[in-house]
């Protein structure tokens, strides 16, 4: 007996719910005999006609339906109150012992299938889609930007956050767009764009481990198309007094990240997981990023398992450099790092081919995108060859079209103007912003040896940071970098950073661009407080400007306001600033593009690179805003956006071939991109208009 019950409790404590099935199958076993037996008893004659087993049939009829009582009775024989009693009796113990308990099993079993599929339990048989590994405010960025993807999208995500609280934030996302693409579209074609967009994103969310083999593989890791590791958030749910402890943290690498990354580097660097899987990884520091250097030496397996380390501090800081620059980039990029409207595509070649050429024979009857670069694949067999279209089908639409030449003529001695810039506050990315500005003094403060020689002292960057003493102490007052000057400043000493920002403006002839940065080392409370608080003061000053003089160029001074969680966008834009900078967007966006086409991630990293101290050579390409009065020294009242891209790309030089890719009028200020049908745009040019320019310098 003792056996018996160590047996019994061993396979309870294994598996419950077979043992509490086997015990509701042996309880109504025995009650229908048993119950058989008592009818047999009080009904022998009917016993001895039919037999017991006509008894086990009566009383299963009764438990399955009472009505079945009178029609017992009358197979039996008897309509005596005791056979009506016990037949009761019978009906009432069935429904507990049988009806009820199966149907409670049932249910049980179907709210734990549920839950085991919430949770990440069961198995998906699926291929060809995007997998989201852990979980930061750019991962529902990320979905939306699926929304306008050439091809509907199925994105799962496995993470330990909540996985409710994910699927709410996703769905305010997606459903912010929706309304968005109502207002601009109308309401006359409301309901078909409603559903045509929810029908383009299928989201599954899991909670899991995310270095689980066997979860991983319930997703079907090894059929994806695309995995993207998301890197830990930077601002954090817990008090403002512990937020420093945490900034500490972040700078000691993310383990997570590392051990999630051999996991799938291993699942889809097999020989049966699908060809030409892309692995996008966030890094967000320096010692992440030597470890997973290591792990692509190790187990990147090129054809299948194609890692991408995703710089994400590295990227913003570019980009937020080029931006205080050229503030009209903000808007270029916005539209181009997105798959609505204009996009960088690329396309495979097997065999090496000559830019200058190919760009040249391509323009010949191709008016529906533009040819940019070309970068060898990464696997080292072949080209990429680089576009802006609309689609990746119009790189190869063909319009039998020869738009006339028109008159046009570039300045040979065209140079980008000496640029003033503000920062107020520090993020992450700050030092990544200066190296930035690093980069585009090498390229443009470019002088000659003679120069040099004779002490010929330029600078064309004038970059004023005001921020806390503590900030500007823990990055040494930015003195390895000979362009900035620093004045350290409390936030809330308003008129102290007044007085300097006006100073400032004052003894600059040319614009001047203010960059706002986002403490993004903050308690989630407090994220973006500080971008706020400077961004009064600086409105404040424009408008005493205007107040003083109804005159004042409001164009002399470009604010580009950085913001870290994209519910704040509605608050600043109440400040009619045109440059709101979110920054999660460009990297979600980013991301989404190098999940379909990882050879854009290192077309993406030229752009956003200039060339290096005294190169004159300028092999890297970037995207320039340049102004129609200086750029060119003669051009036409009208004319199309055709003839205009190739009249400035025939008459530049072969070491400095421009692209003309758009413009942004004067009086509008709106960036225009040629993607779609090139002889569709009207263009009419004033000194004063800008051209958005993809040149080597």
């Amino acid at each position: 007996m003792s056996r018996l019950k160590e047996r019994f409790s061993i396979q309870l404590a294994k598996n419950p719910s077979r043992v509490i099935l086997f015990m509701i199958l042996l309880a109504n076993i025995a009650f229908i005999c048993i119950s058989a037996l008592l009818i047999s008893i009080l009904a022998p004659k009917s016993l001895h006609a039919h037999g017991f087993w006509a008894c086990v049939y009566y009383t299963i009829t009764m438990v399955l339906d009472a009505g079945c009582i009178s029609y017992v009775i009358e197979e039996v024989g008897t309509a005596s109150v005791t056979i009506i009693i016990v037949c009761v009796l019978i009906v009432l113990t069935g429904m507990v012992i049988f009806t009820g308990a199966v149907i409670g099993y049932i249910t049980n079993y179907i709210s734990e299938f549920i839950s085991d599929a919430n949770n990440g339990a069961n198995r998906l048989h699926i291929s060809g889609h995007t997998i989201i590994l852990n979980w930061n405010s750019r991962g529902s960025e990320i979905v939306n930007d699926l929304l306008f993807s050439d091809d509907p999208e199925t994105v799962i995500i496995l993470t330990p956050s909540d996985r409710n609280a994910v699927l709410s934030e996703i769905h305010e996302r997606l459903q912010s767009t929706i309304d968005a693409e109502e207002k601009n579209t109308g309401r006359h074609t409301f309901f078909t764009r409603r559903n045509s967009l929810r029908n383009r994103v299928t989201v599954i969310v899991r909670e899991g481990n995310t270095y689980s083999t066997k979860q991983l593989t319930d997703i079907c890791i090894k059929q994806a198309k695309a995995v993207i590791l998301l890197g830990q958030e930077t601002a954090n749910d817990v008090c403002k007094y512990n937020a420093a402890m945490l900034k500490e943290d972040n700078g000691r690498g993310n383990s997570n990240i590392v051990k999630t990354l051999i996991q799938v580097a291993s699942l889809t660097g097999a020989d049966d997981s699908a060809d030409n899987q892309r692995i996008i990884v966030e890094i967000t520091e320096p010692y992440t990023e030597r470890l997973i250097s290591k792990i692509i030496e190790h187990k990147e397996n090129l054809g299948k398992c194609n890692i991408v380390p995703l710089r994400v501090n590295r990227l913003l800081g570019q980009l937020l450099s080029q931006f205080t620059i050229m503030p009209e980039l903000n808007a270029v990029y916005s539209d181009l790092f997105s798959n609505k409207g204009g996009s960088f595509y690329c396309e495979s070649k097997t065999s090496d081919l000559d830019i200058l050429s190919y760009r040249s024979k391509y323009m010949e009857n191709h008016y529906d995108a533009v040819p940019l670069d070309t970068m060898p694949a990464a696997d080292g067999n072949g080209i990429e060859v680089f576009y802006m279209a609309s689609t990746q089908n119009s790189i190869h639409a063909r319009t039998p079209v020869t738009p006339a030449p028109i008159d046009l003529q570039i300045d040979p001695n065209f140079w980008m103007k000496r640029k003033n810039i503000i920062i107020l506050g520090h993020d992450s990315n700050i030092n990544s912003i200066l190296d930035g500005y690093m980069s585009y003094r090498n390229e443009w403060n470019f002088i000659s040896q003679e120069q040099i020689e004779e002490n010929y002292s330029y600078e064309i960057l004038n970059i004023f940071i005001i921020d806390s003493e503590q900030s500007l102490k823990e990055h040494d007052y930015y003195k390895s970098y000979p362009f900035v000057t620093v004045h350290s400043a409390d936030i809330f000493d308003r008129e102290m950073i007044t007085d300097m920002i006006n100073s400032f403006v004052d003894i600059t002839e040319d614009d001047t661009s203010i960059l706002i940065l986002s403490d993004d080392h903050v308690a989630r409370e407090d994220l973006d407080a500080s971008a706020l608080i400077y961004l009064i003061y600086v409105y404040d000053i424009i408008r005493s400007r205007i107040a003083k003089d109804p005159e004042f160029d409001t164009s002399r001074i470009d604010v580009i306001v950085e913001i870290q969680d994209p519910k704040n966008y509605d608050i600043v834009s109440n400040y009619s600033i045109n440059n709101i900078v979110i920054s999660n967007r460009y990297i979600s966006k980013m991301i989404g593009q190098i999940s379909a086409k990882d050879a854009i991630y290192y077309f993406y990293e030229d752009i956003l690179t200039y060339d290096d101290a005294n190169n004159i050579d300028f092999s890297s390409n970037e995207l320039y805003i340049k102004t129609v009065g200086e750029f060119l020294k003669t051009w036409p009242e009208e004319c199309t956006a055709s003839q205009l891209i190739r009249a400035v790309y025939d008459r530049t030089p072969e070491n400095n071939k421009s692209i003309v890719l758009g413009y942004v009028p004067r009086d509008t200020e709106k960036v225009v991109l040629f993607y779609g049908h090139q002889e569709d745009y009207i263009v009419r040019l004033t000194p004063k208009d800008k051209l958005v320019i993809f040149s080597n310098h």
